[in-house]
């Protein structure tokens, strides 16, 4: 039978959690409540409120003194994170359900995005309607809008509620014997990423990674798709990477809208897991139609790429700046790790004939790439070919496999 934790409010919301809590044990899954409510008294849950706030290194009668709601909040989103990624690290819930308004869906938020990917984790939520990204973050979470708001039990919030329920009773369900049924032999997984105009190289590469028998994560390289990755390289999820593609290290240094962040091509880094990384598309920063071009980049090259996507080429001086930020992140890694640097262009329209086509930029990116990996342990491939031509990709992938074939025989038997 699985178990779902059931995170909510009790202060604020006990009829409705009392109301799903009924729901997911007529659906047949067991309930494991954990109440996060800042002023509840006596609540029926497994965790109590007082729990949460000490996970986060807080005393909940301190908190209710100071009358901070701000501070209230915080200390239980953090301690709701703590709270449920030690349940589920020793296999106690198999679902996650929450259920609130603002703040309720605050907290909740915290605690879905402290649990990994493919875990059944559902928020019915009043915010539901708006931007979800502080609720998604990176996660795999299932919003599912109030209509009305939780106020009670009604025809309305029955429906809604009732659905959320019988759905993460199934999905924890189909979880648990998930996870009890997996493969001892299981292909390790591979992150690539790619972008239109790197996908021959990125399809090249994905063939190949599966041909040497390992599963290929393919991740767009659109700012979310970098984050996502580096959220699963965090979670260990990831044993190789093959970064062909990182122009949202570009959009971060100039201010496009496909940023990553700075925490981009981080991960595998301070993991130490191999990766071989290359240059794709860091020629070019996104914006949306050319009437969202900033006006301080009027001069610049433009390229219209679709009617809703933008393309700016990188100048020289960006390039060698781009340069020394990736040469300098591979080249902190405390894993095997190899760049390749595709001398004849960086994307589909950085070639011969290009409209990106700028020699000179480009070579003052890869001249900033040997300057900051100088003296590292980082291998530097030189290819005299652009990074879409045949044999690019395939060259990354079999040099992944062997970092990671390197990787496995340094373990201790």
């Amino acid at each position: 039978m699985a178990t779902v934790c059931l995170l909510g409010t009790w202060d604020t919301k006990g009829e409705e959690y009392g109301w799903l809590r009924d729901r997911l044990r007529e659906a047949g899954a067991t309930v494991l409540l954990v109440d996060v409510g800042g002023y509840s008294a006596d609540a029926p849950a497994e965790v109590s409120a007082q729990e949460v706030a000490a996970a986060a290194g807080a005393d909940l009668t301190e908190l209710r003194i100071r009358r901070d709601r701000g501070a209230m909040t915080a200390a239980m989103a953090e301690g709701a994170a703590r709270i449920v990624r030690r349940l589920h690290a020793r296999g106690a819930i198999d679902g996650f359900l929450a259920a609130g308004g603002s703040s309720g869906s605050a907290i909740a938020a915290a605690a879905m995005q402290a649990l990994p990917l493919g875990f059944p984790k559902l928020l019915v939520s009043t915010m539901a309607g708006g931007d979800v990204r502080p609720y998604v973050g990176e996660t795999d979470a299932t919003l599912m809008y109030a209509v009305v708001d939780l106020a009670g039990v009604n025809s309305v919030s029955e429906q809604v509620l009732g659905n959320a329920a019988a759905a993460v009773a199934g999905m924890a369900e189909a979880y648990r014997r998930r996870r009890a049924g997996t493969p001892a032999n299981a292909r390790p997984a591979v992150a690539l990423t790619m972008f239109g105009v790197t996908t021959p190289a990125a399809d090249e590469a994905r063939r190949t990674l599966g041909a040497l028998g390992y599963e290929t994560l393919v991740f767009h390289a659109t700012g979310s798709g970098g984050r996502a990755m580096e959220s699963l390289i965090r979670a260990g999820l990831i044993a190789g990477v093959l970064d062909l593609t990182t122009t949202e290290l570009a959009d971060e240094l100039v201010g496009g809208v496909l940023s990553a962040g700075p925490e981009r091509l981080t991960a595998a880094a301070r993991r130490g897991v191999p990766q071989v990384v290359s240059v794709g598309a860091l020629d070019m920063v996104n914006f949306g139609p050319p009437d969202t071009v900033p006006a301080r980049f009027a001069d610049r090259t433009l390229l219209r790429h679709n009617p809703t996507v933008t393309l700016m080429r990188t100048t020289a001086a960006e390039m060698a700046e781009l340069g020394r930020l990736l040469g300098s992140k591979v080249a902190a890694g405390t894993g095997p790790s190899a760049i390749h640097l595709p001398l004849r262009g960086v994307s589909a329209v950085d070639v011969a004939g290009g409209p990106f086509r700028d020699a000179a930029a480009d070579e003052a990116l890869f001249t900033a790439v040997r300057d900051a990996t100088a003296g590292t342990a980082v291998e530097v491939h030189e290819r005299d070919e652009a990074i879409n031509d045949p044999g690019f990709g395939r060259a990354m992938a079999h040099r992944l496999h062997h970092l990671i074939s390197l990787t496995e025989e340094d373990e201790p038997a």
